[in-house]
């Protein structure tokens, strides 16, 4: 399976809520912010549990306050729909934790 074209990414991309950055049509990233170190551990925890889930797992930089994830299809060298998938879940976990 070839990566996403520039036009797939993109309409992809405008689905996701803000933050997410598509870095040279290979990528996604977003840093996501915390009152402290023990929320951004538990929200990495959190994807954690999603990445196993969907057996697919981003690159994960936890310091204090704040977490920022890297992803993308290893096999492929770039995005695929999955990568969108896995984006949305992340956001979806992080918006649950902030209503706790």
């Amino acid at each position: 399976m070839p990566p996403l074209g520039s036009d797939e990414i993109q309409s992809l991309l405008s689905r996701l809520p803000g933050g997410w950055d598509a870095v040279n049509q290979h990528h996604l990233t977003k840093t996501f912010a915390f009152r402290n170190f023990r929320q951004a551990l538990a929200f990495t925890n959190e994807v954690g549990k999603i990445a196993d889930e969907q057996r697919h797992h981003p690159d994960i930089h936890l310091s204090w306050g704040r977490v920022a994830l890297e992803i993308w299809t290893h096999k492929i060298g770039g995005l695929t729909e999955s990568d969108f998938i896995l984006a949305a879940k992340c956001d979806l976990g992080y918006a649950a934790m902030k209503n706790t």
